[in-house]
């Protein structure tokens, strides 16, 4: 089952807000569409949302029907629309710079046909690199992963939320395919309940060992000796370390770091923004207050309580065992470590 798939003119997008309960598809047509499915978490999770931007653009430019002069103009509102749809995953605005970077190369392509051509295979190459990066990923956790462990994630870093395999699954995925007879306890997330809608479904699809838990239950889990390392993925990994992830990651790594616990990131280096300082600089995105007053349409809140609804929370790197990326595991000082891996070839 694909989270997306070019289909030559259109993308499918496999919609995430009806899972597990059924698999619906979305054939978008038009950047717009595009934009859409992001903003309403279609699609979603930081290698997705990249890909699939990635796509929209190309989409963009498929549709466009004026002189050769006027795309790049065009284009930009485009790229705009795109980027304006999750402030907080920087693997967005990474795949739309890679796309804005073969536009400005194909300045002097006289030919529409052959510009949207490259724009394409562009977007499949950025497809092509997620599915490889997290391959690669997953080979360097296992080696962190020890025999019979117990996982605890939080929210859903697995196929769903990459092109393929995964980055926190992914290294679980590796784990099990080295033989590790592993388990996973699996955080609900709320208020989306990715954890529980779709990393639960996602593990239960493989075969893995997986029991879902309330997200309040994760001390005493970790208490009573049940969790042997927690792996996270990430939207936002700041040049110091500082690392954006779902709401509720933050808890868990104070929670691991009281129980002597390894802590782990896993993302691709296309994840690191070594323009942010630190985590104080990382656009936290804010939903609806109705996420978290209703469920799938029914109230389970006042429908007048006042709601914050922060997407995402920042962990600090005090708190992050190691950052587990394609190129490597990164341990601290990170701010000095991924100056060294972003130039290391994966």
């Amino acid at each position: 089952m694909k989270t997306i798939e070019w289909l030559g003119d259109s993308l499918r997008i496999l919609d995430q807000t009806k899972l597990p309960v059924e698999s619906v598809y979305l054939w978008t047509k038009s950047y717009e569409d595009v934009a859409g499915a992001i903003e309403h978490m279609q699609v979603r999770g930081a290698p997705a949302i990249g890909a699939t931007a990635a796509y929209g653009f190309a989409l963009g430019a498929l549709a466009y029907e004026g002189s050769r002069e006027g795309l790049d103009a065009y284009m930009e509102k485009v790229s705009a629309r795109l980027e304006s749809t999750r402030p907080t995953a920087v693997n967005l605005f990474w795949a739309l710079r890679r796309m804005q970077d073969t536009l400005r190369e194909a300045r002097s392509v006289e030919d529409l046909a052959e510009v949207r051509k490259l724009l394409v295979q562009e977007a499949d190459k950025i497809a092509d690199d997620d599915r490889r990066m997290n391959r690669l990923l997953g080979e360097h956790g296992n080696a962190l992963v020890p025999p019979k462990a117990a996982i605890l994630t939080h929210c859903n870093a697995g196929s769903l939320a990459t092109v393929d395999y995964g980055t926190a699954l992914g290294v679980v995925r590796a784990a099990v395919a080295a033989g590790k007879e592993i388990k996973v306890y699996a955080d609900e997330t709320r208020p989306f309940l990715q954890g529980a809608r779709l990393t639960a479904w996602e593990l239960m699809q493989d075969g893995i060992p997986v029991t879902l838990i309330a997200d309040n239950m994760a001390g005493f889990l970790m208490q009573q000796g049940k969790v042997d390392l927690v792996i996270v993925g990430a939207d936002r990994i700041a040049a110091n370390g500082d690392t954006a992830n779902k709401i509720g990651t933050y808890s868990l790594a104070v929670l691991a770091h009281v129980h002597g616990i390894p802590f782990y990131v896993a993302a691709p280096t296309s994840t690191i923004d070594l323009k942010m300082a630190g985590g104080q600089d990382i656009p936290i995105e804010e939903r609806a207050g109705k996420e978290i007053r209703e469920f799938r349409g029914i109230p389970v809140a006042p429908a007048d309580v006042p709601v914050y609804n922060p997407a995402f929370d920042v962990t600090p790197a005090k708190y992050i065992t190691g950052i587990i990326s394609e190129k490597g595991v990164v341990s601290p000082p990170y701010s000095v470590n991924f100056l060294k891996i972003m130039v290391r070839p994966s």
